[in-house]
């Protein structure tokens, strides 16, 4: 098996793992309150990447300030998508959701070229306007059927952009799993503190063996997307990605009855073109400049 199929292969299990994290959260809506489910699956999240991250010698790395003051800001942004997204995705159908995080590429491309200056030719910015076309098909303001959840989403989108543009600016020395773990423990201390006004329900056996696969998932996940970032050429894994909007599909009708309208449907197809595309021109650019670096060295 080829490093490129192995890289697919984790690309597309780290997008299964997420996406089936994402039904079992929401199998558990209006059953258990948000904040609870947060710090449960936080719980175990927390204590797993620790105990990893201890293994790997990463808790004992100095991380410099500018360092501390990127993670500390990634920590937040992981907080706001937290929140959000899984705001809107127990009020909205599951691949309504999946589809409109589809738009993630683009928009980072996008800010990465406002924000640092990133060289961004009018091919990459045509496939950015053509996504963002096919994401306003998917949220429909001003629509009959129009839900507040659409926007918590782009919200949750916004705070995901914020997240990887500060991880793209960390040193390249500052261990993954110390980061990963930082977070996690940051993001179930927040809603440690923030449902102390909650009430916090009993769970049944339902719903705890629900809230330990959704833990169990967002691991493998985790885990999974790690690996494939060490196999395979970057150009061809990362279309894999959008594989999660399939697994979204299939599970929203088979669990939960879910299946979106044609023009959501159409919405979701022109936003994946747009991003495979992005990566397809990424890549020729990539290569590009290799070959370019190999000549006048």
């Amino acid at each position: 098996m080829s490093d490129n199929t192995r890289g697919a292969l984790l690309m597309m299990a780290s997008m299964a793992a997420f996406t089936l994290n994402d039904t079992l959260m929401k199998a558990l809506a209006g059953e258990v309150p948000l904040f609870q489910l947060l710090v449960l699956r936080g719980v175990v999240t927390t204590l797993f990447t620790g105990a990893l991250a201890w293994r790997m010698g990463a808790l004992h790395w100095r991380v410099r300030r500018g360092d501390a003051v990127l993670i500390a800001l990634r920590m937040l942004a992981e907080i706001g998508a937290a929140y959000f997204f899984l705001t809107a995705l127990f009020n909205m159908p599951i691949a309504n959701v999946t589809a409109i995080l589809q738009s993630l590429p683009l928009i980072v491309t996008l800010a990465a070229a406002l924000l640092f200056s990133e060289p961004l030719g009018w091919r990459r910015i045509t496939a950015i306007l053509v996504g963002l076309v096919g994401v306003m098909l998917i949220v429909r303001p001003g629509a009959e059927g129009f839900s507040i959840y659409s926007l918590y989403a782009l919200i949750a989108v916004a705070f995901v952009t914020l997240r990887d543009l500060v991880t793209r600016r960390l040193s390249a020395a500052v261990p993954s799993m110390l980061v990963t773990f930082s977070t996690a423990l940051a993001v179930t201390a927040f809603f440690s503190v923030g449902s102390i006004g909650t009430e916090w329900v009993a769970l049944d056996t339902r719903a705890a063996l629900l809230t330990l696969g959704a833990s169990a998932m967002v691991i493998c996940g985790y885990m999974f997307s790690v690996l494939v970032m060490r196999v395979g050429e970057i150009s061809f894994v990362a279309p894999f990605r959008y594989t999660g909007l399939i697994w979204a599909l299939v599970l929203g009708w088979f669990v939960f009855g879910e299946w979106p309208r044609p023009l959501t449907l159409i919405g979701a197809a022109i936003v994946v073109s747009s991003g495979i595309f992005m990566l397809y021109r990424e890549g020729q650019l990539a290569r590009a400049r290799a070959r370019e670096k190999k000549r006048t060295a």
